[in-house]
C-alpha cells in the first residue's frame, strides 16, 4: 500500500468522536479535554463573573440574575472522569541493557466538565460526549457538595451528546426552553465548572444561531454566544433570563489556543438537538436512529453554475439517488439542485449532509431545488440511516466481515485527505472469505468496482448488481491500496 496523501492513523481515529482534538483543529479548545488530574473542588459556590454593579442608582433597584440563578445553579454539576491508560516503563529499552523488563505501568487520566440535570425523578444529566469519552468511570460533584458516583447511559461522538444517571436524591432539575426560538441579541447565561474553580457564572448575548463550518468535526448547528466558555465548561448549562435551559456549552475559539483566554466566540448545543438525541439514547438503550434522504451530491462549481443557468455557484448537485430512498419516493431526481432544505440555505454538498445528520427517522423534509432551470419544491419523508451491514448480506465474497457506517468526525477527516467518506470494516472473522481475501477490523473501504461511495447506503447501492470482479480500495493505518475479492 502506498501513503494516502496527509498521513493519519485511520484505525485509531474512529475511536475519535464529535470534537476531535487534533492538529487541524488546534484553534478549537475542548473545555473537558483541556485539563487532566484535576481534584474535585470543595468550592461549590457561584464565583464572581466581572466587576461588582451598584446595588440602586437614584434609589431604583438595579436589576440583578440572581434570583434566576438561585434556581438554575442546584441543576449544573461537576462532572469528573476518569480512564485508566497503560504507560512504558521511563528506562523504556535502555533497561534491556541492565536486564530490567519493561513492564508497563497503569497510570489513571482524569478530566473534567459540567453537566445538567434535565429530569430530577430519573436522575438523568446531559453532557458533552468527550467529558465522558472512553472513561472508566464518572462521577458527579452536585451543586451542595455531594460527589455520587454516575451511571453511563451513552453517547453520540457526531453530535456531542451523552447521557449519564445518578441516584435520584434531592435533586433540582433545570426547565428546558426552546431554542429555535432564539434569536441574535437575546441575553445568555453560561453556568459550568472552568478550570476546576468551582460553579461559576458568566453572561452575554447569543451572536448567532444554526451556526456551521467551523473548524471542529460533528454535526453542526450551534448557538454561537459571547458569554465566557472555558476549559472544564463543556457539557454545562446555557439558560435564558427566564432560567429556561437553551443550550449545552460545547467548545470555545481562540486561533492563539486556550491559554490566551476567552475571546468571545463559545459555542453551545442548541437545546432542542439535545433534548431529541437524549431522549433516543434513554429510549433505544444508547442508540440514535438518524434520517437520511438517501442521495450522492457533488458541490456545484462555477462551471457547473453556468452549464446550470444559475446566478452564483452554490447548492448541492444530486448525482444519484439509492433504490427505495426518501429521495426517490419524492420524486427528486439526478441533475436536481437542492437550495434549501426546511427553509434552510443549503450551500453544497456538506450542507446537506450536516442538514440530513441533525434529523430524526420520519422526519418530512420539504426541498426548494432547481430543476432544468426553473424552481421546484418536493416533500421528502426521511428513511432510517443504515448503520451497520453483514457483509455475506452484500456480497458472499466479503462473508465474515461486518462493515460500519463511519463516524462523523473520521468522514470529516477523510474529506481534508481527499476522499469523500466510506465504511469501516468493525469486524472480521479469521479464516473467513473477507480474512482470506485480506480485510482486516479497522480497515476504511472508500471504493470499489462501481466507483466512489460516501456512506454504507453507497457501498450497498454499488454491490446491487453483483460485479464480475470485485476489487475494493482500502485505508489501513493511513496508506492505500487495492483488495482483489476472491
Amino acid at each position: 500500500m502506498r501513503p494516502f496523501p496527509t498521513l493519519l492513523a485511520l484505525t485509531a481515529a474512529a475511536a475519535f468522536g464529535g470534537f476531535v482534538a487534533l492538529g487541524l483543529y488546534q484553534t478549537v479548545e475542548h473545555p473537558a479535554q483541556a485539563r487532566e488530574d484535576a481534584p474535585p473542588t470543595s468550592s461549590v459556590l457561584p464565583a464572581a463573573a466581572g466587576a461588582a454593579l451598584p446595588s440602586a442608582v437614584d434609589g431604583e433597584p438595579m436589576p440583578s440574575l440572581a434570583p434566576m440563578l438561585k434556581r438554575v445553579t442546584p441543576a449544573v454539576v461537576s462532572v469528573y472522569s476518569r480512564q485508566t491508560v497503560r504507560v512504558a516503563s521511563p528506562l523504556g529499552p535502555f533497561g534491556q541493557l541492565f536486564g530490567i523488563p519493561d513492564i508497563p505501568r497503569e497510570r489513571v487520566q482524569r478530566a473534567l466538565g459540567s453537566g445538567v440535570i434535565i429530569d430530577a425523578k430519573r436522575g438523568l444529566i446531559l453532557t458533552n460526549h468527550h467529558v465522558v469519552e472512553n472513561a472508566d468511570g464518572v462521577s458527579v460533584t452536585l451543586n451542595d457538595g455531594r460527589t455520587v458516583e454516575a451511571e453511563f447511559l451513552g453517547s453520540d461522538p457526531d453530535t456531542d451528546v451523552a447521557l449519564i444517571r445518578i441516584p435520584p436524591k434531592d435533586l433540582t432539575q433545570i426547565p428546558l426552553g426552546d431554542s429555535d426560538q432564539l434569536q441574535v441579541g437575546d441575553f445568555v447565561v453560561a453556568v459550568g465548572n472552568p478550570y476546576g474553580l468551582g460553579q461559576t457564572v458568566t453572561s452575554g448575548i447569543v451572536s448567532a444561531v444554526g451556526r456551521s463550518g467551523i473548524p471542529v468535526a460533528g454535526f453542526q448547528n450551534f448557538i454561537q454566544t459571547d458569554a465566557s466558555i472555558n476549559p472544564g465548561n463543556s457539557g454545562g448549562a446555557l439558560v435564558n433570563l427566564k432560567g429556561q435551559l437553551v443550550g449545552i456549552n460545547t467548545a470555545s475559539f481562540n486561533p492563539s489556543g486556550s491559554m490566551a483566554g476567552n475571546i468571545g466566540l463559545g459555542f453551545a448545543i442548541p437545546i432542542d438537538l439535545a433534548r431529541n438525541i437524549a431522549e433516543q439514547l434513554y429510549t433505544n438503550k444508547g442508540v440514535v436512529k438518524r434520517g437520511t434522504l438517501g442521495v450522492t451530491t457533488q458541490d456545484v462549481t462555477q462551471k457547473l453554475a453556468d452549464a446550470l443557468g444559475m446566478d452564483a455557484p452554490r447548492g448541492a448537485l444530486v448525482t444519484g439517488i439509492y433504490p427505495d430512498s426518501a429521495a426517490a419516493a419524492a420524486g427528486v431526481q439526478p441533475g436536481d439542485v437542492v437550495l434549501q432544505a426546511n427553509g434552510q440555505r443549503i450551500d453544497n454538498g456538506g450542507a446537506l449532509h450536516n442538514f440530513e445528520g441533525l434529523q430524526g427517522v420520519g422526519s418530512k423534509v420539504t426541498l426548494s431545488l432547481r430543476r432544468d432551470g426553473k424552481p421546484l419544491t418536493l416533500t421528502a419523508t426521511l428513511k432510517e440511516q443504515l448503520r451497520e451491514a453483514n457483509g455475506a448480506d452484500l456480497d458472499a465474497r466479503l462473508a465474515g466481515a461486518t462493515f460500519d457506517e463511519l463516524d462523523e468526525a473520521t468522514r470529516q477527516q477523510l474529506r481534508g485527505m481527499g476522499a469523500n467518506g466510506g465504511v469501516q470494516v468493525s469486524q472480521v472473522q479469521p479464516r473467513s472469505r473477507a480474512w482470506n481475501n485480506g480485510l482486516r477490523q479497522g480497515d476504511i473501504v472508500f471504493a470499489g468496482s462501481g466507483g466512489n461511495f460516501s456512506d454504507l447506503a453507497g457501498f450497498r447501492a454499488s454491490l446491487r448488481d453483483t460485479p464480475r470482479q470485485l476489487v475494493l480500495r482500502v485505508l489501513r493505518n493511513g496508506e492505500d491500496g487495492q483488495l482483489l475479492m476472491r
